[in-house]
């Protein structure tokens, strides 16, 4: 809200009133120290301002948290960052207007000094969270660094990325990214739709690329997960669903993150939004893009958190669980096990906990006296009574879904033709198969995407413009 907004929202300045202070901006520089020394001179002031002037990154002591703190995430990951800022324009997106849109980068020291650091406490596997490590300046002296700590040195690492649909057409990223250790691959798709990407400021995303660019990470052995974002204005509950069947026909994703449009404080939406006070959900807690908080052009409220719920269901059939493990299954990594606990938790987070899976894990941790200000606290009869309850109706449902998972598990692991297995989606890329496949008849722009396609196929292969028409909304 800082960055973007022409004054202080209300918020804001109510919790000012109430004495709190806010840091708006990045603490590297020792920008702390003068919060804490006025902390300890109770003279905070109500707002440390810093937006205008964003650190260099290099150099800077990445955070390494405690092996007891991050042993209590999934997997036992930590994080850190090799660059901030993002080149792009998404109308939802919060990076580039809260840290800028001119990258500021690590080097390859201070990459091994923090992957180093966590590796002594036996901590192996990171988030690498930048918005896109692809357009990391120094993403090939980081990849070699990862390289040369895995495979000469024997290091037991390995790495979650983000990066952008267009990273395929980057020379030797995907080879080395996944030779340094990148397993996970978050992929902002956020849709199959054109219009809906050209409406978001989306638009290097090309849906003609999608398939090209979700098997080359598979051909090198990597899974990969997908953002994808309903709610668009175009969007009903009819096309969404659609759209799914065709994803899960035709992309070789493995995982398929739903979000809500959300107008985050800090995007441009929320800023076009507060400008013409909409309708925005005054709770904050619920900004999470998992929540509703706003309406929607077609449909209503009830339709939109339907069609929300509805495609969880849709992508994580039996039917296609089945199909994404064999699909892994086909490969020469042994990513089989992983992929397996890995739909089991997707598959279980929203029916049993109502939580999205990133927010989710087996057992929700709950404590008597964490309460929210001003609720009282409960008895421990009924407090404990009512957790046991719950961890033995869940502990039942998830051993339950554990049991069929594995079942389906060693069954696509036997299968005769597991290593000949073959299906559209990651079937070889086929000369003619813009003309055949939904992903560019199926939905609305994708004709214009593919005219888009065709016309700069020609430009390549002859050098000038041809005399194809120029398609209506180029993707």
């Amino acid at each position: 809200c800082i960055a973007m907004l022409p004054e202080t929202p209300k918020e804001i300045r109510d919790a000012q009133d109430l004495g709190i202070s806010f840091f708006a901006g990045e603490a590297e520089d020792g920008r702390l120290d003068e919060v804490l020394l006025d902390a300890f001179n109770d003279s905070l002031k109500p707002l440390y301002n810093y937006m205008d002037d964003l650190p260099a990154l290099e150099g800077q002591p990445p955070p390494t948290l405690p092996k007891k703190i991050v042993q209590r995430t999934l997997g036992a990951i930590s994080s850190l960052d090799l660059g901030r800022g993002c080149p792009y324009q998404c109308s939802f997106c919060t990076i580039i207007n809260v840290q800028g849109r001119k990258s500021r980068i690590r080097n390859a020291d201070d990459l091994e000094l923090a992957v180093r650091e966590n590796y002594a406490q036996g901590i192996k596997r990171f988030f690498i969270t930048d918005d896109n490590f692809a357009r990391n300046q120094r993403w090939e002296e980081l990849c070699d660094r990862m390289i040369k700590m895995k495979v000469d040195e024997g290091m037991d690492i390995g790495f979650t990325i983000q990066v952008d649909t267009l990273c395929h057409k980057i020379p030797s990223f995907i080879e080395k990214a996944t030779k340094g250790g990148a397993r996970r691959i978050f992929i902002g798709l956020e849709n199959i739709n054109p219009d809906n990407l050209i409406g978001a400021k989306k638009r290097q995303n090309k849906i003609t690329e999608y398939r090209e660019m979700l098997q080359k990470w598979r051909a090198h052995g990597a899974l990969t997960f997908a953002g994808y974002i309903l709610g668009f204005p175009g969007d009903t509950k009819e096309s969404i669903l659609r759209d799914i069947e065709i994803i899960k026909r035709e992309l070789p994703v493995d995982i398929l993150e739903f979000f809500y449009l959300t107008p985050l404080p800090g995007s441009e939406d929320h800023k076009v939004l507060w400008q013409k006070g909409t309708w925005m959900d005054p709770d904050l807690n619920k900004y999470d893009l998992t929540h509703r908080v706003s309406h929607h052009p077609k449909m209503s409220d009830r339709e939109w958190e339907e069609a929300y719920r509805a495609a969880w269901n849709a992508y994580y059939t039996p039917e296609h669980i089945r199909t994404i493990m064999r699909r892994v299954a086909a490969t020469k990594f042994g990513m089989l096990n992983s992929i397996t606990s890995t739909l089991l938790w997707f598959n279980t987070m929203i029916p049993l906990e109502n939580v999205h899976p990133l927010e989710g894990g087996m057992f929700r941790l709950k404590f008597r006296r964490d309460r929210r200000s001003g609720l009282p606290i409960e008895s421990p009869f009924v407090f404990y009574l009512r957790l046991l309850t719950e961890l033995a109706v869940k502990g039942r449902a998830y051993w339950s879904v554990y049991r069929r998972f594995n079942a389906i598990r060693r069954e696509v692991a036997a299968a005769p033709d597991r290593w000949s297995y073959s299906d559209v989606a990651i079937a070889p890329l086929r000369e003619n198969e813009l003309e055949s496949l939904d992903l560019f008849h199926g939905t609305r722009g994708g004709e214009d995407a593919l005219a888009r396609r065709r016309r700069d196929d020609a430009i390549r292969a002859t050098g000038h413009v041809s005399d194809m028409p120029e398609p209506a909304a180029a993707n």
